[in-house]
């Protein structure tokens, strides 16, 4: 008996002390499984650098077609300037039909509405946070041009940053149409 009790207190008593060391190796064998490979030099010291200020840059050929749109032909300075001499030549090249509004509706609902909201008066949930939007259903906006809008959606302006990395000179026409479509619906 005093044999079963000894051999128990020593089987505890290592397993106790061994379980550092068995935790580690389960721990090793675990990263050695799950985690990737990486090569031995994959610091920034000895890796291969890119210098981008050293390739020259050419200029496009002559005969190539602008394929950004109406918008890329806008320049920022212009834009600061005077926006409405800017923009007063740019005529919506986008049929306002129904798919084109429906297109336009969801862009809306996706880019527009958290600053905006649901019913266009800039009551959106990110315009308590910051100086609220202009209400888009009323007379001073009514009264912009097609071009003013679009060259807002894409390029920013005063607190409304610049779409157009995200939204295509298409999609920012489709959001105008929506617009003057809501704007003959429901006038304030």
């Amino acid at each position: 008996m005093a044999r079963l009790v000894f051999g128990l207190i020593l089987a505890v008593f290592l397993t106790i002390f061994s379980l550092g060391t068995a935790q580690q190796g389960w721990k090793d064998a675990k990263n050695s499984l799950t985690h990737l490979r990486y090569p031995d030099i994959r610091d920034m010291r000895r890796s291969v650098a890119l210098m981008p200020q050293k390739v020259s840059h050419r200029a496009p050929d002559s005969l190539t077609v602008p394929v950004g749109g109406w918008g890329d032909r806008l320049t920022e300075e212009a834009l600061m300037n005077d926006r409405e001499k800017a923009t007063a030549g740019l005529t919506n090249p986008t049929a306002s039909d129904d798919s084109s509004i429906a297109r336009g509706s969801r862009q809306f609902i996706r880019m527009c509405v958290p600053c905006h909201g649901a019913t266009l008066a800039g009551d959106g949930p990110v315009a308590a946070l910051f100086m609220p939007p202009p209400d888009l259903l009323a007379e001073p906006t009514r009264q912009r041009t097609d071009g003013f809008i679009f060259s807002y959606i894409r390029h920013g302006g005063v607190v409304m940053p610049r779409y157009g990395q995200s939204v295509s000179a298409r999609e920012a026409w489709d959001i105008v149409n929506y617009l003057r479509h809501e704007q003959r619906q429901n006038p304030r």
